[in-house]
């Protein structure tokens, strides 16, 4: 399993008709391969959406993508007028995190990026493995996957939450208690961190 992360910026207060016109485009687009999910940033870098698509592996997507640009009917209905900046990366999940799927989770997700020097992921996918089921007793993990095309070196986690409340308690709560963040030796390989705050849209699968 792969999963494809395609970041789309938007001209200015242009993210209410693009999921609208997403949304009347994707039974055409599902038809091809499912959604795992779309959003919109609250907070960090402001008018973009952010969509994960699943695939078995990278022959299955580029079957699908051929096969879109074949469809007619999907082609007819594009929203790149609304589009200044796109960015696309390859992620592959950590053996612990849950396919995505029909699910609802929370208000809002926090997707947290960090970039590490080569050769620190295989630590990190260890300590996290270990850390990551006494951290769900808090809050679920809704991804944890690294790059394998696009930007090296980098690891993704999404969080859900009801709302910034309770973003805020449990953080605290898990730092007070010792559970997060894990411990290792990989960190001192990291150097940059990111994070951006997600509204589901409502026809998100995961949401």
């Amino acid at each position: 399993m792969i999963y494809e992360l395609r970041t789309y910026t938007l001209k200015p207060g242009a993210v209410p008709e693009f999921e609208e016109r997403f949304e009347k485009r994707l039974p055409f687009r599902s038809k091809h391969s499912d959604l795992g999910f779309f959003g919109h940033t609250e907070f960090g870098p402001l008018n973009q959406v952010v969509h994960i698509w699943p695939y078995e592996d990278l022959k299955h997507r580029q079957a699908v993508r051929d096969a879109m640009a074949q469809d007619e009917d999907l082609n007819r209905m594009r929203g790149s007028d609304l589009i200044v900046g796109q960015e696309t990366e390859i992620y592959i999940p950590a053996p612990f995190m849950r396919p995505m799927s029909d699910r609802a989770l929370g208000n809002i997700y926090e997707m947290r990026s960090y970039t590490f020097l080569p050769g620190a992921m295989p630590a990190l996918v260890e300590a996290w493995g270990k850390a990551v089921p006494q951290r769900e007793e808090y809050s679920p993990l809704a991804a944890g996957m690294f790059t394998e095309l696009g930007g090296l070196n980098k690891w993704v986690h999404i969080w859900p939450y009801e709302n910034l409340n309770e973003r805020d308690r449990i953080r605290a709560q898990t730092r007070a208690d010792g559970v997060w963040p894990p411990g290792g030796a990989y960190r001192d390989s990291m150097i940059k961190q990111e994070n951006k705050m997600i509204a589901p849209a409502s026809f998100s699968p995961m949401h």
